[in-house]
């Protein structure tokens, strides 16, 4: 019985001493030893999952063939592609001088008729509106009465002449003869030419027929721009009519600044386009560099003539336009072929495997930097370079992020 209360004594000693040994460890030893069994916990996690992570320390996106087949991924390599240097101009569209008009009264009358409204087409020679006042038939009635003097005085200046040669008649009525003849001639030049100049037939005139309305006609082919009269208005001389503009003609007009003007010369092509159309690029010829700058802002004027031109172009139309000049070959894809995301550009790589008797692509984002965008695609400068070979997609690319993106959540989770 002795034997046995030592051995519990000897026990008890045992297990106390063993606790103390614990307690007295040192705090730091206890939490290496926490965080180890913790790592050891996370580290199998990591690996069960390490398929969503790459070198650039963003996901992968794993796609079936079914998915892929639905999407319409277009796969190729990085291609060549040549890229034209680009200048940057803005203008608005002209029309040359010689093709617009501005239709005045040569005379003071009254408008009595309208032909036309804004926007329609109308030809050389064609009748705008009609005037009236009662100058133009006293002018008529002048030429008509001076036209009557000048037939009957050609006929006595005939016979002055011919008594004046048979030393019958007298020199001095022969040469008042002649004066008059000379002085009603005039006259009648001049009344012609005035009636003329308001669109009046002088041959019908001399032969009685008097005009009570007087056209007013287009001096050229295009549309009409503006109707600045009104039926029964009075016209000053001089007061403008019609504005008449030619867009057969039009053409646009650009400002190219001076660090640019070397680049710039005839015969390259430009795009541009204009508010009221947008999205539509059209393209013009240069067929004019300008040879003096003008000096606010200091830049010269650039002239091309438009190919195709579309019905909604207006003279005074505000443009904008990229200028094409030397060419350069690059690497580019399409646009939606690159995404932008934490301040970076990227593209994808793709590879495929089977995967239980199916077809799987997968997808990696590999860092670029954007060089210069030329009609819809992007140059593309490498930060590392590709396998030959390499399959890159082509579009698609937000797509892409954003399944990568649910991937990389649903990893947290």
């Amino acid at each position: 019985m002795k034997n046995n209360i030592i051995n519990i004594i000897a026990l008890f000693l045992v297990i106390s001493a063993f606790l103390a040994c614990s307690d007295t460890m040192p705090e730091e030893s206890r939490h290496e030893a926490g965080e180890n069994h913790g790592k050891d916990e996370h580290a199998g996690h990591d690996n069960e999952e390490g398929n969503h992570g790459n070198e650039s320390g963003m996901g992968e996106v794993h796609l079936s063939e079914l998915k892929f087949n639905s999407l319409g991924i277009k796969l190729d390599t990085l291609p060549d592609r040549v890229f034209s240097g680009l200048v940057s101009a803005n203008g608005q569209l002209e029309v040359p001088p010689q093709h617009e008009a501005t239709v005045t009264a040569i005379l003071g009358a009254n408008v009595t008729d309208i032909e036309v409204i804004e926007g329609d087409k109308v030809s050389k020679g064609e009748v705008l509106a009609y005037v009236s006042h009662p100058n133009f038939t006293q002018m008529q009635t002048e030429y008509l009465k001076s036209s009557s003097r000048l037939q009957y005085l050609e006929k006595e200046l005939k016979r002055q002449k011919r008594l004046y040669e048979e030393q019958v008649g007298s020199g001095k009525i022969y040469e008042e003869t002649t004066a008059e003849y000379n002085m009603v001639k005039g006259e009648v030049s001049g009344y012609g030419a005035q009636l003329k100049q308001i669109n009046l037939n002088v041959d019908k005139i001399k032969n009685g027929e008097i005009y009570q309305f007087i056209p007013v006609i287009s001096p050229i082919n295009g549309y009409i721009e503006k109707v600045k009269v009104q039926v029964g208005q009075y016209t000053e001389p001089q007061t403008e009519m019609f504005s008449i503009v030619n867009t057969d003609h039009i053409h646009a007009d650009l400002m190219v600044f001076e660090k640019d003007v070397h680049k710039v010369k005839k015969g390259q092509d430009l795009f541009f386009s204009v508010e009221s159309a947008p999205g539509k690029r059209l393209k013009a010829t240069i067929y004019s560099v300008g040879k003096q700058f003008e000096q606010n802002p200091k830049a010269v004027h650039v002239h091309a003539e438009i190919k195709d031109k579309e019905g909604f172009l207006i003279p005074g139309m505000y443009i904008n336009g990229e200028i094409q000049t030397e060419n350069t070959k690059v690497k580019a894809l399409p646009e939606e072929a690159i995404i932008e995301e934490g301040g970076a550009s990227y593209i994808f790589t793709a590879s495929s495997h089977e995967e239980n008797g199916e077809m799987e692509w997968e997808f990696k984002p590999v860092e670029i930097r954007k060089g210069n965008t030329y009609m819809g695609w992007v140059e593309i400068r490498l930060l590392e370079t590709l396998k030959k070979g390499t399959l890159v997609a082509w579009n698609n690319a937000y797509y892409l992020i954003s399944e990568m993106k649910k991937g990389e959540t649903g990893h947290e989770h």
